[in-house]
């Protein structure tokens, strides 16, 4: 929360016209999907926090492992936190970074961006570039993105015994609603 917070501050430190600029997560949400030859898991959280400062292109957005809710069994969820995601010691993922396209958020439009930054799943950062897209309308934003995590990557262990019921790479689909800050 240190960290969210820490970012909220140095995106916001000496933007003129700060509530034109700074854009919040209002809704949000992120799915996972795994599809092992066994089982299919699926879960999700409509816990996003995120904010947007659109005059330094930068971003930063996070979730908190807990909050995913949908599994297919309330063991399976205390496996997920407990055994995989750990989440009593990595209680959030999150990205953060910069956009690298330029776009108008003054003009109503759907763009496609790709945000360049630091995911940490796990405890682990790994640098992507994840392909999004921005719709603008009416002075709010809307963001959607999917991509891939690769479990090994953030050193989410998956036992032998359980290795056909959980695939080694997560679907991810992430939905959020922005408005400007007042």
């Amino acid at each position: 929360m240190r960290l969210f917070c820490l970012l909220l501050i140095c995106l916001c430190w000496g933007t003129d016209g700060f509530s034109q600029q700074i854009y919040e997560v209002k809704r949000g949400k992120i799915s996972f999907h795994s599809e092992a030859p066994q089982e299919l898991i699926s879960a999700e959280s409509a816990n996003v926090k995120g904010v947007v400062d659109i005059s330094k292109k930068a971003f930063a957005f996070k979730v908190g492992i807990p909050t995913f809710m949908g599994f297919n069994s309330p063991l399976q969820k205390e496996h997920f936190n407990e055994n995989y995601m750990e989440s009593n010691i990595f209680p959030e993922a999150s990205f953060r970074g910069k956009v690298i396209e330029d776009i108008d958020y003054t003009k109503d439009g759907v763009y496609t961006v790709r945000a360049k930054g630091k995911l940490n799943i796990h405890g682990i950062e790994k640098e992507r570039i994840i392909k999004s897209e921005i719709t603008i309308k009416s002075g709010t934003m809307k963001i959607k993105s999917n991509f891939t995590v690769i479990l090994s990557d953030h050193d989410i262990k998956i036992p032998r015994v359980v290795s056909e019921k959980l695939a080694p790479e997560i679907q991810v689909a992430i939905t959020a609603d922005l408005k400007p800050v007042k």
